[in-house]
C-alpha cells in the first residue's frame, strides 16, 4: 500500500509532461499554418506583376532555349511599358509640354490676343493655360469642371471671357462665362439656356466669328447652322458635298468654309447690315482643282490666302484676294505633293501666311508657302516609344515615313487631334493624347525675314527700304532669341 501510494505522484508528473508536449506541438503546427497562409497570400498579390509572369529557369531539357526566349520577351515588354509612361520627346523649338489632363484632349483654342490657350478633355475638365507659363517647368494653370458631361469642342469669344462648349452627352451648345477664383479654379456660369438641338448627325465643328455676331455648328452630313449669341438660328446651309469633313469660320469673321467628299472647298459670305442685323448668306467662291476629297483647309488672318489638303496627295496654297461679286476665281499659287494617312491630315496657316503646318498621324511638318519646302519637322509628337522604332526615313519632300507605322503599334501612339498658330504667329500648338505641346514658330520668323528682305530689294524709295529692313532685323532678333537658327 505504501509503495503504491508513493508511485502515484510519479505517474501524475509523467502525464503532465505529455500534455505540455502536446500543447507545444499544437502551437508549432498553428504557427506553421499561419506562416503558410501569409506566404500564400503574398504570392497571390504578386501573381499579376510582370516579374511573376516571367517563366522559371529550366533545370534541363530541350525546351530551355524556348523558355529563355519567352523570358527575354516578357522582360522587353516590361521595359517597353515603362518607356510608354515616360515622356521622352525633346526638340530645340519646344516651348513646353502642357500636362494635367487625365484623359484624351478633344479640342483647344487660342484667345484673340494670344495670351491664353484653353483645352478640354474627356476627363470632364477645361484647363486654361497662360502663355507666360509655357516656359516654366510646372506650367501652372486654372481648371474648371463640367458636371456629368465633357466637351468635345471649345472656342473663345473675342474678349476671351466667354467660351462656347459642345457637350458630348447633352449633344448641345452651351455658352459659359469664365469666372476665376483664388485657388486657381474656374467657375463656368451659363449665359443662357442650352441651344436647341437642330443637328441630326454628329457635330464635327463649332466656331465663333471674331466680330461676335454669330456662331457656327456643323455636322457630318451636309448641314451648317449659323446662330446668334442667344441661341436663335440665323440660317442653315446645305453644303451638297455628300458629307462634311471640316468646317471653319475665317479669322476676319466674314466667311464660312466647308470641305467634304467632293474635291473642292466652298466659301460663303455671311452678310450683316450697317446696324448689325443679319441679312443673308451668299456663295462667295470655291477652291477647285483637287482630284479627290479635301480633308482640311485654313485661312490667313485677313483671308487673302488659303491652304487646302486633299486625299489626292497634295496640299495647295491659293490667292483669295479678289472681288467676291466679280467673276474672278481664286488663283492657285502652289501645289505640293505630300505623303501621309489621308484620314489624319490637318493643315494650319500662320496669320501672315508665310508658313503652313501639316499634320499626319503623330508627325507635324512646317512648310514654306513660297516654295513648298519643309522647314521643320516634329516627329512622333505623341507616340511614346514609337519614336524608338528605328531611324527616320524621309520620302518625297521630307515627309516622315514613320507615320505609316502606327498601324504596327496600335495603342502605342496618338495622332495629332488639333494644331493651330496663335493669332500673333509666335507659337504653334499641337495636341494629341493627354497633353498639348507648344513650339516656337521659328520657321515663320525665318520666312518672314526672307520675305521682308526680298521686298526691301524691290522697294522704290529709301524710306520704304529702311522700314522693311528694320522689320527684317526685328524678325532676325526674335529668331536669335529663341535659338531657332542654331541648328
Amino acid at each position: 500500500m505504501l509503495m503504491a501510494n508513493v508511485a502515484e505522484p510519479g505517474v501524475s508528473l509523467q502525464a503532465t509532461g505529455v500534455q505540455i508536449t502536446a500543447v507545444l506541438a499544437a502551437l508549432v503546427l498553428l504557427l506553421f499554418v499561419i506562416w503558410r497562409f501569409l506566404v500564400g497570400q503574398e504570392g497571390s498579390e504578386l501573381e499579376g506583376s510582370p516579374r511573376a509572369l516571367l517563366p522559371e529557369e529550366p533545370a534541363s531539357g530541350g525546351n530551355g532555349e524556348l523558355q529563355s526566349r519567352a523570358q527575354k520577351k516578357a522582360k522587353g515588354l516590361q521595359r517597353r511599358d515603362h518607356r510608354i509612361q515616360q515622356d521622352t520627346f525633346a526638340h530645340c523649338l519646344l516651348v513646353g509640354s502642357l500636362k494635367g489632363h487625365s484623359e484624351t484632349i478633344t479640342s483647344m483654342d487660342w484667345s484673340s490676343n494670344g495670351h491664353q490657350l484653353i483645352t478640354c478633355s474627356e476627363d470632364r475638365t477645361l484647363r486654361l493655360w497662360s502663355a507666360r507659363e509655357f516656359q516654366n517647368r510646372e506650367h501652372r494653370h486654372s481648371r474648371a469642371s463640367i458636371v456629368l458631361d465633357h466637351a468635345t469642342f471649345v472656342r473663345f469669344t473675342s474678349d476671351a471671357r466667354v467660351v462656347a462648349l459642345w457637350l458630348a452627352l447633352a449633344d448641345t451648345l452651351r455658352l459659359c462665362k469664365i469666372q476665376c477664383q483664388n485657388d486657381r479654379t474656374l467657375r463656368l456660369v451659363p449665359l443662357c439656356a442650352d441651344f436647341p438641338r437642330q443637328h441630326k448627325a454628329e457635330v464635327i465643328a463649332i466656331d465663333i466669328a471674331a466680330t461676335g455676331r454669330f456662331l457656327m455648328t456643323a455636322s457630318s452630313d451636309t448641314t451648317i447652322i449659323l446662330w446668334n449669341m442667344k441661341g436663335v438660328v440665323l440660317s442653315s446651309i446645305n453644303t451638297n458635298q455628300m458629307q462634311n469633313s471640316y468646317v471653319a469660320v475665317s479669322p476676319c469673321g466674314r466667311f464660312v468654309g466647308s470641305c467634304g467628299f467632293t474635291p473642292d472647298v466652298k466659301i460663303w459670305e455671311v452678310r450683316f447690315g450697317k446696324t448689325g442685323e443679319f441679312r443673308e448668306v451668299t456663295r462667295a467662291f470655291e477652291l477647285k482643282g483637287h482630284k479627290a476629297g479635301v480633308v482640311s483647309f485654313a485661312f490667313s488672318n485677313d483671308s487673302t490666302r488659303m491652304v487646302s489638303a486633299s486625299k489626292d496627295g497634295t496640299w495647295r496654297i491659293w490667292d483669295t484676294e479678289l472681288e467676291f461679286r466679280g467673276q474672278r476665281d481664286p488663283q492657285l499659287l502652289l501645289s505640293v505633293p505630300l505623303t501621309g494617312d489621308p484620314k489624319t491630315l490637318q493643315i494650319a496657316l500662320s496669320p501672315d501666311s508665310h508658313v503652313a503646318a501639316l499634320a499626319s498621324g503623330g508627325d507635324v511638318s512646317v512648310l514654306s508657302t513660297a516654295t513648298g519646302e519643309v522647314m521643320e519637322t516634329f516627329a512622333s509628337l505623341h507616340g511614346g516609344w514609337l519614336a524608338e522604332l528605328g531611324p527616320h526615313l524621309s520620302v518625297g519632300s521630307g515627309w516622315s515615313f514613320a507615320m505609316n507605322r502606327t498601324d504596327i503599334c496600335i495603342g502605342c501612339g496618338y495622332t495629332t487631334s488639333k494644331l493651330a498658330f496663335d493669332p500673333d504667329g509666335r507659337f504653334l500648338a499641337c495636341c494629341g493624347g493627354r497633353l498639348a505641346r507648344v513650339f516656337h514658330n521659328a520657321p515663320g520668323r525665318r520666312a518672314a525675314a526672307m520675305h521682308l528682305e526680298g521686298a526691301a530689294r524691290n522697294a522704290t524709295s529709301d524710306s520704304v527700304r529702311r522700314r522693311l529692313l528694320g522689320q527684317r532685323d526685328k524678325e532676325l532678333a526674335a529668331l536669335h532669341a529663341i535659338n531657332g537658327t542654331k541648328r
